[in-house]
């Protein structure tokens, strides 16, 4: 049904790389071969390879598509802050073109390649242009994950509205419960989807840190074949 999709979510820390890598298991089931993608990453470690990023290499961990790391994350900056500030500090402008042409090969090589964003759907990565854009160079459907918390309505909705308004598609958005305890969690994810005009992927609930990509899996339901 799709040749890739592309996750954002409703802020940082909110769950995208723990739906991305379970997203990837699931469609491996299937038998086919998912690649990976995180086009910039802030925060990365320092290694005798060169920067790293975490969710980069969790991605990575669950793909059975075989690609250099400077494929799959080609905008990697120390600094755990906004991109476009890490990368002004690095003296890097990023390309979308470069990040497309870097998509176009790991698309060569897949069946479907998940693309995980950096922070939200708006977070700046230059001077004028933003993580929405890049969805929309690659010309991909989203998936927005959503962090279940005080707050959430307001973020996922006007996140939704965000990427209509810029044009994208949001073909599906997962509700993940990022605190032990939320006041009335399931009423609020029964508020969304009244409201937000995409399916329900899943429901993930409070788990332990780290959890592996295949317990999350069982908690993603309804996917698009």
């Amino acid at each position: 049904m799709y040749t890739g999709v592309f996750v954002t979510g409703t802020d940082t820390e909110i769950g995208k790389t723990l739906f991305a890598q379970a997203l990837v298991w699931r469609w491996r089931q299937d038998g086919r071969r998912i690649a990976v993608m995180k086009p910039v990453a802030s925060g990365c470690r320092t290694t005798d390879a060169g920067l790293r990023n975490t969710d980069a290499e969790r991605l990575l961990a669950v793909s059975n598509v075989d690609a250099p790391y400077e494929t799959v994350n080609p905008y990697a900056f120390a600094p755990a802050v906004a991109p476009h500030l890490a990368a002004s500090q690095a003296g890097v402008r990023i390309d979308c073109a470069l990040i497309r042409a870097r998509f176009d090969e790991l698309a060569a090589a897949s069946d479907r390649v998940v693309v995980e964003g950096v922070g939200g759907w708006q977070v700046p990565l230059g001077t004028d242009f933003a993580v929405a854009d890049v969805a929309l160079s690659l010309g991909l459907p989203v998936i927005l994950v959503v962090g279940i918390r005080l707050g959430c309505l307001n973020h996922a909705l006007l996140t939704a509205a965000a990427i209509s308004s810029a044009g994208a598609e949001l073909v599906g958005w997962v509700a993940n419960h990022i605190q032990a305890h939320t006041e009335l969690a399931m009423e609020n994810v029964d508020a969304l989807r009244a409201r937000l005009d995409a399916p329900l992927w899943g429901v993930i609930p409070y788990l332990s840190a780290d959890p592996e990509p295949a317990v999350v899996s069982r908690y993603l339901t309804d996917l698009p074949p």
